[in-house]
């Protein structure tokens, strides 16, 4: 499929108009020099730039104030993105706010009160499109309109349906200078999982594995704790925390027995715990079944064992494929009209490698530890390819020492 694109760093730098990014599907983003791309539709994908460049030193610095308070969101907002709000006038920040939770006041509102009257005249910078819709709370853009302010500057269009534009044409409408796209990738990273689900229906999928410099996850035996030190692990349950559900298969609850939780002080919110158990062989001792929501996904319904699961508070859910196993890609459709934003992968070899040639995976979040095993468990079980073009590419996204140990994050290449 014909994709148009928009550097990250053109965005930066330039005022959008009219449109937009309104109609769009956003498909995801790819890098592309030094720039980041926006991968959009092909229907209408060449927003309409103005021809001088509309963003100040000042707009950037107070933008950057609103995605440093979204991202403190970061744990808690499932199903809704993170959003971050600054308002600001004579050049003096009057009021700021991010959204903490779904049915909680949104960023603007929360903004707009700790600036009150100030804020007739100001400019609102927002990591999000307002909302134009009721839903659990009452449309931003009235809240906007009411407080008389007097220019908006979104850093990106809310690619939900409901909004999709809406938002900043209702603005318009009552006489506001509304500018998009200033800092548009940087917001964008803020919410993959959301961005996703609202254009693919699906959720973005995270999987995080831990190895040795040669690329064993394990002993042959299955023994794996600990490969990385404890700054690796620590970072890893950050990662869990902003998740909105964990998922793991039978291989790994077998041999490790994990919680899934996401152990950090001050943890407001546990991620949706995921089995993907196709002949419901899991004990109903497990440490992952106790506590918090659990979905145990199988292709085979076991009256008996199904019984047992859901009287413990679990919830059971049948996806076979035509092989037997767990439809992997429908699962990923459910979870994701569950609400399901950003899915963190923690599983064995052969899981991952499912993941993988089914084509579900967005983002690998791989630990190598400085050390060699010489044999044991793979991170993938995956088919040997027959020329070097076949393989699976990523996109390295950034590098991180931590203890003695190195974090890669790398985005799946997708074919254009």
């Amino acid at each position: 499929m014909s994709t148009g694109r928009v550097s990250g760093r053109a965005l930066r730098g330039w005022a959008l108009r009219g449109r937009t990014l309104r109609g769009q599907a956003l498909r995801g983003y790819r890098r592309s020099g030094d720039n980041r791309e926006l991968v959009l539709s092909p229907a209408r994908a060449c927003p309409r730039l103005t021809a001088c460049p509309m963003f100040t030193s000042e707009d950037h610095r107070w933008m950057l104030r609103a995605i440093e308070l979204a991202a403190r969101g970061m744990d808690t907002t499932t199903p809704n993105p993170r959003v971050g709000c600054v308002v600001v006038r004579d050049g003096e920040m009057v009021g700021e706010g991010w959204h903490l939770r779904a049915g909680e006041p949104h960023a603007e509102v929360i903004s707009l009160a700790h600036a009150g009257a100030r804020a007739r005249g100001a400019t609102v910078y927002l990591t999000l499109e307002p909302c134009n819709h009721h839903g659990r709370t009452p449309p931003c853009t009235d809240a906007l309109i009411e407080a008389k302010v007097a220019r908006v500057i979104a850093a990106m269009e809310d690619p939900n349906p409901l909004v999709n534009g809406e938002g900043l044409t209702r603005l318009r409408a009552a006489g506001i200078d509304v500018r998009c796209g200033l800092l548009g990738a940087q917001a964008a990273d803020l919410n993959p999982g959301f961005v996703s689900r609202m254009t693919r229906g699906l959720p973005w999928v995270r999987m995080k594995v831990a190895a040795s410099l040669d690329g064993f996850t394990a002993l042959p035996d299955g023994r794996s704790q600990w490969i990385t030190g404890e700054s690796a692990r620590e970072d890893g349950h950050r990662w869990r925390a902003r998740a909105c559900a964990i998922l793991t298969g039978i291989g790994t609850v077998r041999e490790d027995d994990p919680k899934l939780t996401a152990r950090l002080e001050g943890v407001r919110r546990q991620p949706v715990k995921v089995l993907v158990d196709s002949r419901l062989e899991v004990d109903l001792q497990a440490r992952m079944l106790k506590g918090g929501d659990v979905l145990v996904v199988c292709s085979q319904e076991r009256s008996d064992k199904a019984a047992e699961l859901r009287d413990r508070g679990c919830e059971v859910l049948v996806l076979p494929d035509p092989s037997g196993k767990v439809d992997l890609p429908a699962l990923m459709r459910t979870l994701a009209g569950r609400g399901i934003n950003e899915v963190h992968v923690e599983a064995g070899h052969k899981l991952n490698a499912s993941l993988l040639r089914e084509r579900c995976v967005d983002e690998l979040l791989a630990y190598l530890s400085v050390s060699l095993l010489g044999r044991g468990r793979p991170m993938f079980e995956l088919e040997a390819v027959a020329s070097i073009d076949e393989r699976i590419t990523l996109d390295l996204q950034s590098v991180e020492r931590l203890g003695n140990d190195v974090r890669l994050l790398a985005r799946v290449a997708r074919a254009g």
